[in-house]
């Protein structure tokens, strides 16, 4: 079975000394595997969802199927939830850059783009409140103020902690894409 996310960082890898290894670039891609913590925490999600599941066939074998049928919505629910959350990232293609976090997901075409570059700033560790010192990859925007835009990756978020030479890949992938695109 072909695993798309994976082949991002394969393609990396087999060509080092092109910086956009992809054929079809129409095609929106992630340029970078999702995180151990990511992936950890949609799998322990899939494993509560299993047994919300297991609840809803037990509930509704037992006669109860309205209850049995709120199970399953609660089910599906927490399966979308998981599946939205290996989805997060940062994704690009031809037409622009996409971020998709967990509700919102926002399109930045290339023409909108001045620059995409690494900065040494305080960054949230794993999404929380609490800022360690790390990097982050800025996008900076036409007629937008830079303080107002979050970081696109950092090194202490679910998919680069830990993993330094990974968002080093990713943020170069990056800065490629865009140096490529919004000059045209």
């Amino acid at each position: 079975m072909p695993l798309p996310f994976l082949t991002a960082e394969r393609a990396f890898d087999a060509a080092d000394d092109v910086a956009l290894p992809f054929d079809d670039r129409e095609r929106w891609r992630r340029p970078y595997r999702p995180g151990p913590w990511r992936v950890g925490v949609a799998a322990l999600v899939l494993l509560i969802a299993s047994f919300v599941m297991l609840s809803a066939v037990v509930i509704a074998l037992t006669g109860a199927l309205t209850g049995g049928t709120v199970c399953l919505l609660v089910g599906v629910l927490v399966i979308a939830a998981a599946l939205r959350l290996l989805r997060m990232g940062v994704w690009v293609s031809a037409r622009g850059l996409r971020r998709t976090g967990f509700l919102v997901t926002r399109t930045i075409p290339w023409a909108q783009v001045v620059s995409v570059r690494t900065a040494q700033q305080p960054v949230r560790w794993l999404g929380l409140p609490r800022t360690v010192q790390g990097q982050a990859l800025l996008l900076v925007r036409r007629g937008r103020p830079q303080e107002s835009a979050p970081p696109l990756l950092t090194t202490h978020n679910a998919d680069f902690l830990s993993r330094a030479t990974a968002f080093d890949r990713a943020a170069d992938t990056l800065e490629a894409w865009a140096d490529e695109y919004r000059q045209r």
